[in-house]
């Protein structure tokens, strides 16, 4: 693999690249925490997944930054392994103070030439930046170039989520009493994404958990037009979501064939903790 410019991958945990890839790419993670009664947990490292949907049920924790001293350690790191350029990449500014912190700390450190990335994305939405960054340098992108291609790529990489139940989007506080009240009384399914500005809002209300599922795929379908590249994701979280997500799999790449990536598997706790378990989600990246 080429690295001349010797540029080192940072990204936070609620980016949700799977572990294979971050060990392939050499890529550093800041975890997120996730913060239960007993006590704060990093994301991926001393809580999984899996722990995470078997704990909602009793309890719904709340999600942090990285501490400032994790990212430094990280950073001490990647100096002694001889790299002088970090491209930072992260969730969406517009659901997580994660960037700004990094953009802060990022000003104050000299020796190292930082560039922090906001995908204006989510989950695999943002890995999906750092996955195809690491290709780039691994074939030989210089600096300039990659943070000008990045930048020109934000907005071609989204996900489409169904969730189901709004129980967990409303506990947090991300949504309305109202509307989680008339979603249960109506069966209505929200299908969710980030907007242009990195916030999530709702593409569609489908009554039904298989109309919800179907959504899914039609939108991905709709996004990815005509492309003949790009990256795919299909994504659950709990048991039910990873099942209703191998039930569309078939389906998923019969209607979307040219992937260059497939990447599959279970929602990472950051937005986990949000959504609950559920949901499924189907992720494209256009690369052409």
């Amino acid at each position: 693999m080429s690295n001349t410019d010797k540029i080192a991958i940072l990204i936070d945990s609620g980016t949700d690249v799977p572990p294979e890839l971050v060990q392939k790419y050499h890529m550093f993670v800041a975890p997120l925490k996730i913060i239960f009664r007993d006590g704060e947990y990093a994301d991926g490292i001393d809580l999984t997944a899996a722990d995470l949907y078997q704990r909602l049920p009793l309890e719904i924790p709340k999600t942090s930054l990285p501490s400032a001293e994790t990212v430094l350690q990280i950073l001490d790191q990647i100096r002694s392994e001889g790299y002088n350029k970090v491209l930072t990449i992260t969730i969406s500014s517009g659901l997580s103070g994660t960037n700004n912190m990094l953009k802060l700390l990022a000003a104050n450190i000299k020796d190292l030439d930082m560039y922090v990335y906001d995908t204006k994305n989510i989950a695999i939405g943002s890995g999906f930046s750092a996955i195809q960054a690491a290709e780039y340098i691994a074939g030989g992108m210089d600096w300039q170039t990659l943070k000008l291609v990045l930048d020109a790529q934000t907005g071609k990489s989204k996900v489409f989520f169904c969730l189901d139940t709004l129980e967990y989007l409303q506990k947090g506080g991300r949504i309305g009493m109202v509307t989680a009240m008339l979603g249960t009384a109506l069966n209505l399914k929200p299908v969710i994404s980030c907007n242009p500005e990195g916030v999530y809002y709702t593409m569609a209300k489908v009554r039904g958990r298989q109309q919800s599922l179907k959504k899914i795929i039609d939108l991905a379908v709709k996004f990815a037009g005509k492309s003949t590249k790009y990256n795919l994701a299909l994504i659950g979280s709990g048991q039910l979501g990873l099942q209703d997500a191998a039930s569309i799999r078939g389906e998923v790449l019969q209607k979307l064939p040219y992937h260059n990536l497939l990447i599959e598997g279970e929602l990472g706790c950051c937005l986990g903790v949000h959504v609950g378990p559920g949901l499924v989600g189907v992720g494209v990246q256009i690369l052409d």
